[in-house]
């Protein structure tokens, strides 16, 4: 059958119907192409099958080497002569662009260690987040001091400076600001209020290592900066920490603390924990220089990759960066979830569709809701140096609305140490799966 149609009606017909099944197999307003296929979670083929993860913790022959040079030398102590301790500190020091490191067993004792050199305890006050690890809580209640958590911002997961500034009392001597996944809180403000109202800045750079703020490493901007190296971290040895700052006065008391309260000189002067770290994590450490630059630069780029497709996912906002935020250490892959682009789709089940196909998001806590909290409310040292009133407002202010809504409807993450240091294939199947649920989100409600 003859078909009377100019070249122009012809054009324009396949035109229209190209451009359909064009618009059916892309994602609106993205030009980013669907993901054909069922989700694994209801039968369907993963996105990762048969494939892994980068191995992490990271292991290689420098590393190999240096553990077994320290097991022959016999010099397993860092109060031994010949002990290499010391160096590790020097390098690190020199890694992040600060005067002087001490090295200590853990982000915990660092923390702590920090406190106590800065002369803070029973009776005073430090505001922190409640979107950390529970060490960094753990620090302030070593030392006695009251953990003040501030809320957080809905898109960076990090304190809200406002809301640090409101809840600044009498008793508060000093901030501890998280930078969470290893990217930069808004440190700019927090300085601006910690200037203003006299108060110490230690910041907890635990999963920031390399991480880099305004042409500066953070954890040298406050008094203090704390690092963590547990085997998670993206510099790690098991377990492990650091302390870093450039007033030798105030380096050498923190020297003292971790040292079970004996100065350089062996003299015991003050009260102190001992938290020194050992020989075998300060080898791993430095066996790991080699390749630790390396691997930063790795990470940023897969996840300067990774943002860059996330971004096109609509109802998927990667982490918020501050201005001045440079490269980062990528510790955590975070990123906001918003149900409503994904027909709703509870954000629990929304994780549980992209482990199933081989993606290991999961959720995260906010500490203002577990039992530490009632705990220290009634012990005694808390009633004696804090008022009934204080107390009471204390609990009282404890529900956060931010941060409870993050957790519990957001808030999605991968520890990436070794995530991260795959390919941009490996950075596409994240972005895919995520893609494939928003393409299937109406079928996986009754998961």
């Amino acid at each position: 059958m003859k078909l009377d149609l100019s070249r122009r009606k012809f054009v324009s017909t396949c035109t229209a119907g190209t451009l359909g099944a064009i618009t059916l197999n892309f994602i609106p307003g993205t030009g980013r192409k669907r993901v054909n296929g069922l989700p694994a979670i209801l039968g369907g083929e993963p996105i990762r099958k048969n494939k892994s993860w980068e191995k992490w913790p990271f292991v290689d022959e420098n590393i190999m080497q240096s553990i077994m040079e320290t097991a022959k030398s016999g010099t397993w102590c860092r109060i031994q002569r010949g002990s290499v301790v010391p160096e590790w500190e020097k390098e690190f020091a020199k890694l992040q662009g600060s005067d002087i490191c001490v090295a200590v067993g853990s982000g915990t004792q660092a923390l702590h260690t920090s406190l106590e050199a800065l002369g803070i305890g029973a009776g005073d006050e430090v505001i922190t987040s409640p979107c950390t690890d529970p060490g960094t809580i753990a620090s302030i209640l070593s030392a006695r001091a009251l953990p003040v958590l501030a809320d957080i911002d809905r898109e960076s997961f990090q304190n809200d400076p406002d809301d640090i500034e409101r809840r600044i009392t009498n008793n508060t001597k000093a901030i501890m600001p998280v930078h969470i996944g290893g990217a930069p809180c808004d440190l700019a403000r927090i300085m601006e209020i910690a200037k203003k109202h006299n108060l110490f800045v230690v910041e907890d750079s635990c999963q920031c290592a390399l991480s880099e703020y305004k042409g500066k490493k953070l954890g040298t901007f406050g008094d203090l900066g704390c690092f963590s190296f547990q085997s998670s971290k993206t510099i790690a040895c098991g377990e492990g920490g650091a302390i870093i700052g450039n007033d030798p006065v105030l380096m050498d008391k923190c020297y003292t603390v971790q040292n079970h309260g004996t100065n350089r000189k062996g003299l015991t002067e003050t009260i102190g924990p001992k938290y020194r770290m050992n020989d075998f994590e300060a080898a791993i450490l430095l066996g790991s220089l080699a390749s630790v630059k390396e691997q930063f630069e790795l990470r940023n780029e897969n996840g300067d990759y990774l943002t860059s497709r996330l971004k096109e996912i609509p109802g998927i906002i990667p982490q918020k960066r501050y201005e001045g935020t440079g490269k980062f250490s990528w510790y955590l892959i975070m990123i906001g979830y918003h149900k409503e682009h994904f027909n709703d789709l509870d954000h629990s089940k929304f994780i549980k569709a992209l482990r199933a196909e081989g993606i290991p998001f999961a959720g995260y806590r906010t500490l203002n809701r577990e039992p530490w909290v009632d705990h220290i409310l009634n012990l005694n040292v808390y009633k004696q140096f804090f008022s009934e009133a204080r107390l009471k407002q204390y609990h009282d202010e404890l529900p956060l609305t931010v941060a409870e809504k993050v957790i519990d409807e957001e808030l999605c993450l991968i520890h990436s140490s070794g995530t991260m240091l795959g390919t941009k294939e490996d950075m596409d199947d994240i972005a895919d799966a995520i893609i494939k649920i928003y393409d299937n989100s109406d079928k996986l409600k009754s998961v």
